[in-house]
């Protein structure tokens, strides 16, 4: 599947795409040089990297939550450059889910309002939303638990409670930072092969992390270091 996507349109798409922060001043960090980087629809890709190695800069800026200091990213097509910050916001909202290593969610709003939440800024009517997210928790196994709030379920269904937020929207790419760090290791297998049946049903996943039994589970993997990115080879190290 990798290779067929990676050859058809690219959902994330990178050129020379470069990050500074402070630039000319005696703080300048150059977080990110020149990244390229071609993810195709339906693919699972892994970025590795220790901390400090840019991983979270070029999520930020795959996110659209930041923007870069230099190159291009398309986003669906979409050159991010090209939009203002309402812009920006609207096309992050319609194009990208986000999973995190803490949850996230608000601890006074059950599995369902936490996954409705997003559909808010989306002006969605309450009832769609309610119905949608019902289904999103169905899509995680956990339609059972929409009632019960985030300290009342373990730490494996809080994350996929938290999936199920980042999928509300139906966006077509999904970036995990460090998802299944909080976890066992039981648990975040389980986790990894939910994002697999979410690969299969045509989703882009994006997994950041620093752990390459984790990356292992990806058809592709890339190594993040000193602000650079490199494609590994099957079977490296």
């Amino acid at each position: 599947m990798s290779e067929a996507s990676a050859a058809g349109a690219a959902v994330i798409e990178t050129r020379a795409l470069g990050k500074v922060y402070s630039p000319g001043t005696e703080a300048e960090v150059i977080a990110l040089h020149a990244v390229d980087l071609r993810i195709g629809r339906g693919e699972f890709v892994a970025i590795m990297g220790p901390s400090g190695s840019g991983k979270s800069t070029l999520m930020n800026l795959i996110g659209c939550l930041d923007t870069p200091s230099s190159g291009q990213y398309l986003c669906d097509g979409v050159d991010v450059a090209t939009l203002d910050a309402e812009e920006r916001a609207a096309l992050r909202l319609e194009k990208i889910g986000f999973v995190f290593q803490g949850f996230n969610l608000l601890p006074r709003m059950s599995a369902l309002e936490n996954v409705a939440m997003p559909m808010g800024y989306a002006n969605v009517p309450r009832e769609e939303r309610l119905e949608r997210a019902r289904e999103a928790l169905a899509s995680v196994g956990l339609a059972e638990r929409a009632s019960h709030r985030p300290s009342e379920l373990s730490g494996g269904q809080q994350q996929r409670v938290a999936i199920a937020r980042a999928l509300i929207n139906r966006p077509p790419i999904l970036l995990a930072d460090e998802p299944t760090g909080a976890l066992d290791t039981k648990t975040g297998e389980e986790i990894l092969a939910l994002f697999k049946r979410l690969q299969a049903e045509d989703h882009t996943v994006v997994l950041i992390t620093h752990d390459p039994d984790v990356a292992a589970h990806c058809d592709r993997v890339f190594a993040m270091r000193d602000g650079e990115l490199h494609e590994q080879q099957e079977g490296a190290a």
